[in-house]
């Protein structure tokens, strides 16, 4: 068992858990939890490795379900209750961490497609990826000013979601442009004379661009953005939060999408 919380796979998951540049350069993040690992052995994932406290995880149902799986995969580790919590992200861990390369998921069509521009909120950009995935966006893509896909905050906030739509980190709005040839580019904005979003056709291949949180749209997606959409709000309400306003307008562009 792993007591140490110098141990080499602890002080490796501390690296990915605080440095952007260690999962950038190993192409792998950490995630925790019961919920999360079993989203992941779902998704059929092999992780690099586990670390686990068995203790712990056979303290719950779900737990003890996780366990029973996590016994018969390789690369796991049993840990204990000081060793998870050197290495986890969360105040209560839950006695399990697991280490895994990014999801690249193939990217089938351009049918549907969400950008978020320079989202720098991690729990905004996980539920923006939660809310796409359960509409069936055909992918994600984020700008290099995004906050990182797979920051810790984030995959927690996805719920799983990151094992279910094609996702692709630090893409520029330039180079995406050949890829949308033919699609309708909206952007959230809210602007006063922005269409409200549901005025709007969704039947066509669109894009939805989403920008930052504190300015708004950057200047590069203003420039490739065809319609400019907002959320109208009752007198006193400024604004709903990026990810509040994703989910409105995703939800509202499946419906019309399944209604024709």
């Amino acid at each position: 068992m792993i007591t140490s919380t110098s141990n080499s796979y602890v002080r490796h998951i501390r690296s990915l858990r605080d440095d952007r540049s260690s999962r950038q350069s190993e192409r792998v993040f950490m995630l925790e939890g019961v919920r999360l690992v079993n989203d992941m052995l779902d998704a059929d994932v092999i992780p690099d490795y586990v670390l686990f406290d068995p203790q712990q995880l056979d303290s719950t149902p779900a737990g003890q379900a996780l366990l029973a799986r996590i016994y018969g995969i390789a690369h796991t580790y049993e840990a204990s209750s000081v060793a998870i919590k050197a290495a986890s992200d969360t105040n209560s861990p839950q006695g399990v961490i697991a280490v895994a390369s990014w999801p690249e998921l193939p990217i089938y069509a351009h049918d549907f497609v969400l950008i978020c521009d320079e989202i720098q909120d991690p729990g905004n950009l996980g539920t923006i990826i939660r809310s796409a995935a359960a509409v069936g966006i055909d992918a994600i893509y984020c700008t290099p000013g995004c906050v990182d896909v797979y920051a810790p905050k984030t995959v927690r906030a996805s719920m799983g979601s990151l094992f279910r739509v094609p996702i692709r980190p630090d893409t520029t709005l330039a180079s995406l442009q050949p890829l949308l040839a033919g699609t309708t580019i909206v952007a959230a904005d809210g602007a006063a004379d922005a269409t409200p979003y549901t005025r709007i056709s969704w039947q066509r291949p669109h894009a939805l661009i989403v920008g930052n949180e504190a300015h708004g749209l950057s200047a590069a997606a203003r420039d490739i953005a065809q319609q400019h959409i907002s959320i109208p709000m009752h007198h006193g309400v400024e604004s709903l939060n990026a990810a509040m306003a994703a989910t409105v307008i995703l939800f509202e562009a499946q419906r019309r999408r399944a209604n024709g």
